[in-house]
């Protein structure tokens, strides 16, 4: 197992920066997601790795090794930086067999017939792909050609294993077992693992820790699951990972108000002092779907314009003085308060929100 450690790159095409002063630390024997909207820098970055790019400034480890340095002019061959790469459309020759897919880059190294053998023999055993040995890749569904390709990027002796969005081209249930499989290909093996998604849901599914990238490729927090889920560093990281509502609040003498489009709710929320002395106005304020309850009673009032039972909860639709909102009601609830029809009119409340300033809006 190795570290890997990103220290002040930058890299640019042309004029146009993707990665300016960018630092980061992967931990030993941890799966880090890299996680952001596309184009913000995240393929750049593992290409960087890799070898792929040659960043502007700035330094690479892995471990103890600096694999590039731009001001000491280090850059090892990418053949011999010895990192693992799984890609999204699978990159597996079509005309090779299993075992040899996964045997090849260990030829070109010129590696010993018989350590050849053994190696894949490990590599596809710890990927349950043993009794596939000799098909090729036509006679494999996705999921097994992924598997190949996980095999072939185990194969060697590198520490380090790269994926960028591996999983993308399966469909759902096999992108959920896929992510099951790798976790537990990650136990056995201790690789140390960068992942690269634009897919939140994987990520929180997968794992150890999480980078939010910003569209302007700057890294906006670095946490678990839940540091990212419960205690979101900004707006933009409370908005990506996960559904949300946002509506702008007015501030009148603390006095709040949730200003719709088309009309003004007063409302008991609590405006935390810091907000109070710093934004006054332009705030909006951020909740959850499964953080707003339906209550009949409440002067906050919505009509149900669509509702959607998705097995454990009902997603809701409703109307909000002209603006959207999405709520979420599990099942239990449900049968315990009914279920609420569609164009039924009624109240809500949001039980956990934040305060966040409002979104500024690009001019054309």
């Amino acid at each position: 197992m190795a570290n890997v450690v990103f220290k002040d790159i930058s890299f640019r095409y042309g004029s146009h920066v993707i990665l300016d002063h960018f630092s980061l630390e992967i931990k030993s024997g941890e799966i880090l997601c890299l996680v952001g909207p596309s184009g913000c820098g995240k393929t750049t970055l593992a290409r960087c790795l890799l070898g792929l790019n040659r960043p502007e400034t700035g330094e690479i480890y892995v471990g103890d090794t600096c694999i590039f340095s731009a001001s000491r002019r280090i850059n090892v061959p990418v053949e011999r930086r010895n990192i693992g790469i799984v890609f999204q459309d699978y990159a597996v020759w079509p005309h090779l067999t299993v075992k040899e897919n996964v045997a090849y880059p260990l030829k070109k190294r010129r590696v010993p017939k018989a350590e050849i053998a053994d190696r894949v023999e490990k590599a596809l055993a710890m990927v349950n792909m043993t009794e596939y040995t000799n098909h090729l890749p036509s006679q494999l569904s996705g999921g097994q050609q992924q598997r190949v390709a996980i095999a072939r990027a185990l194969v060697g002796d590198g520490d380090i294993m790269v994926m960028d969005e591996p999983i993308t081209n399966l469909d759902a249930k096999l992108r959920e077992q896929m992510l099951d499989e790798i976790r537990e290909i990650q136990r056995k093996s201790g690789t140390t693992v960068l992942y690269i998604t634009h897919d939140q849901q994987s990520a929180l599914q997968l794992c150890d820790r999480m980078a939010i990238m910003e569209p302007d490729g700057s890294v906006c927090q670095i946490g678990t699951d839940e540091d990212i889920i419960l205690r979101p560093a900004n707006r933009f990281t409370f908005e990506f990972i996960g559904v949300s509502n946002f509506i702008p609040v007015k501030n009148e003498n603390g006095k709040l108000a949730l200003a719709a489009k088309e009309r003004e709710f007063p409302w008991d929320g609590v405006l935390p002092a810091e907000m109070k002395m710093a934004l006054p106005s332009g705030l909006s304020v951020g909740v959850r779907p499964n953080d707003i309850v339906f209550d009949p009673d409440s002067p906050l009032r919505v009509t149900v314009r669509r509702s959607v039972f998705l097995g454990s909860e009902y997603d809701y639709f409703v109307d909000f003085g002209g603006m959207e909102l999405r709520i979420q009601q599990n099942t239990l609830d449900s049968s315990k308060y009914g279920v609420i029809k569609e164009g039924s009119e009624t109240g809500i409340r949001l039980l956990n929100y934040r305060f966040y300033p409002a979104k500024k809006e690009v001019s054309s």
